[in-house]
């Protein structure tokens, strides 16, 4: 997709039609700017509540022992909820985008939160590993809509040009979630047991919900899941699933690499203070400052070269058990697979425009989540089959090929 192209996909400028003015008069009577300054109270509290969603989606990783002790299941077992979590929300996303199309999207994030709360309470209670699983399905039908809802409504609070800040700053959310949610778990493990962790989460929740209520616009929908008029001529669906594809094609290199970094920069680990978890928090941090460097890049090709870096990070994991070569490496990694994730959805959001806009919304979490099953799926049997060294080359040989779809695209 050329730039011009992408330009032509955009909202039309409040100037456009009556309508399009009412609409933006009535977004600013809600306290949401269409020039100017973000609505940084309401994007915040988007942005707390990604938080809540990413930890929620983790937490087992951080409490596998004590939480398979307690439900009388092998750490393995406990390990999977995440990948089920993650492949639930592929599945349901859309149908569920689908029922609820007619909600206002504010309604939708209030109760989604309120849901997830429910999912984590349910998980604390749970007698046994089923029920767990169930509770946990729960949540990832929860936050499927969720990320979806979030990412339309966005895209609607702010106008084209600030985009990708705004994008950049719910992100960063996400990001802290992936951060520091992981280990704030551990902690209140340790300090609560595993179910005290879940039940501090479903009140996360519920904080959320309630900062969601106060700060963030009640925007009517102006961009059906469906367009009514049946004009889908204007705005192709081609180009953007096409997008959403190389985008995928991408994270699976990425996810599937990171699912074995703790493996493939042992060395790394092993030569800095505080080991492995150092590390991860290393590439945490930049991984931050990915995001923060993605909500400020103004070039068509950014996205293109986050990618092509990941690539070349990704390749060059193999040498990362190469300690201050192999910390050099995970930094530029975390930095540019930082900024994929805010590029992308900027992206799809601009080339979906108001026509397709809950559409697009929706296929980010399921491109990013399938991104995830997918990437660990195939990474794990790939190093079962040829050892860890066989990882980095050819995940950097997807990545690469995502990224020459992306270039020829743009």
């Amino acid at each position: 997709m050329t730039s011009a192209s992408i330009a032509d996909l955009r909202p039309a400028a409040p100037a456009a039609s009556a309508k399009a003015g009412a609409s933006d008069a009535a977004a600013a009577s809600l306290g949401s700017p269409v020039t100017g300054d973000l609505p940084w109270p309401a994007l915040l509290a988007l942005g707390a509540a990604t938080t809540v969603m990413v930890t929620a989606e983790l937490l087992p990783t951080a409490v596998l022992e004590p939480m398979g002790a307690g439900l009388g299941v092998g750490e393995a077992r406990i390990g999977q909820l995440v990948g089920l979590w993650a492949l639930t929300v592929v599945v349901v996303s859309l149908p569920l985008v689908r029922v609820t199309a007619r909600w206002r999207r504010r309604n939708l994030l209030l109760v989604g939160l309120l849901v997830l709360a429910l999912s984590a309470a349910g998980t604390a209670l749970a007698p046994s590993y089923g029920a767990a699983a169930a509770a946990r399905l729960l949540g990832a039908a929860a936050v499927g809509v969720l990320w979806a809802t979030a990412n339309a409504h966005v895209a609607e609070l702010v106008p084209d040009e600030l985009l990708g800040r705004a994008v950049a700053v719910v992100l960063g959310g996400a990001t802290l979630g992936m951060v520091l949610g992981t280990p704030a778990g551990r902690l209140l493990a340790d300090l609560l047991g595993w179910r005290g962790a879940f039940w501090v989460l479903a009140g996360a929740a519920v904080v959320g919900a309630a900062a969601v209520r106060a700060t963030v616009p009640d925007l009517p929908r102006r961009s059906p899941l469906v367009d009514p008029a049946g004009d889908g001529a204007r705005t192709p669906l081609g180009p953007i699933v096409r997008t959403v594809v190389l985008v995928a094609v991408v994270l699976a290199g990425h996810f599937g690499t990171y699912t074995f970094i703790t493996r493939l920069a042992e060395g790394t680990g092993d030569a800095l203070p505080g080991g492995i978890s150092a590390l991860l928090l290393v590439f945490g941090l930049a991984s931050a400052a990915g995001v923060a460097l993605a909500g400020r890049a103004t070039r068509a090709h950014a996205l293109v070269i986050a990618a092509a870096v990941t690539a070349a990070a990704v390749a060059a994991m193999a040498l990362a058990d190469r300690a201050w070569l192999g910390l050099a490496v995970v930094v530029v990694w975390g930095v540019a697979s930082g900024a994929l994730p805010p590029l992308a959805q900027t992206g799809i959001l601009r080339a979906a425009g108001t026509q397709h806009r809950d559409l697009a919304a929706t296929l980010i979490p399921v491109v990013f989540n399938g991104g995830i099953a997918v990437g660990a799926t195939l990474a794990a049997g790939l190093v079962r089959a040829g050892g860890i060294g066989a990882l980095p080359l050819a995940a950097a040989a997807v990545v690469t090929a995502g990224t020459l779809g992306l270039a020829r695209g743009s």
